[in-house]
């Protein structure tokens, strides 16, 4: 969901198997078309923030879809409305988000830095690589200014090679 949806922890762990709606233009999805995030980054003073996140990536819907269908049912709690449950019936918490997800990075021997948030950055980094208008990002992953966003973005020595020649093809195309 993290780097599936572009989420924070804490709007992860506070989904609800509703929050997934049907769009219109992306009918491939499904049920899983769009989330509506209802637990977004607050500012100071202010309630939670609102947003719907279009899905992009078909192997995110298909990895929740299996996961609603096939997997969510076995935990026995089918009238929970949380999205992500405990095997005790409870809603996964925020820091049980970061313990495993840091339990099999190291598992796995990856660094150290690696964190669930840096694959929030990962989802902006990669729709950005692909091409996608930087303010459908911001608002997919509810940011207010671009500015903000920028620092998300960690695009590799290729990709700014790749989007430097373009740029530059034009101007060398007569010599």
């Amino acid at each position: 969901m993290i780097y599936g949806w572009g989420l924070r922890r804490t709007e992860t762990s506070k989904l609800d198997v509703v929050d997934f709606g049907r769009n219109p233009q992306a009918r491939q999805f499904g049920r899983y078309g769009t989330l509506n995030v209802r637990y977004g980054k607050a500012k100071k003073g202010q309630p939670p923030r609102r947003r719907n996140v279009l899905s992009v990536m078909d192997w995110a819907v298909e990895a929740v879809a299996d996961y609603v269908e096939n997997v969510r049912p076995r935990f026995g709690f089918p009238d929970h409305p949380a999205l992500w449950i405990t095997e005790r019936g409870g809603r996964l918490q925020p820091g049980s988000i970061n313990d495993r997800f840091e339990a099999y990075r190291d598992a796995l021997g990856l660094t150290k830095e690696l964190t669930p948030h840096s694959l929030r950055h990962s989802y902006v980094t990669h729709l950005t690589e692909d091409g996608v208008d930087r303010r459908f990002i911001q608002q997919q992953v509810g940011h207010e200014c671009d500015s903000s966003l920028a620092i998300y973005t960690h695009v590799s020595d290729d990709f700014m090679n790749t989007f430097l020649h373009k740029a530059l093809a034009p101007a060398f195309a007569g010599a």
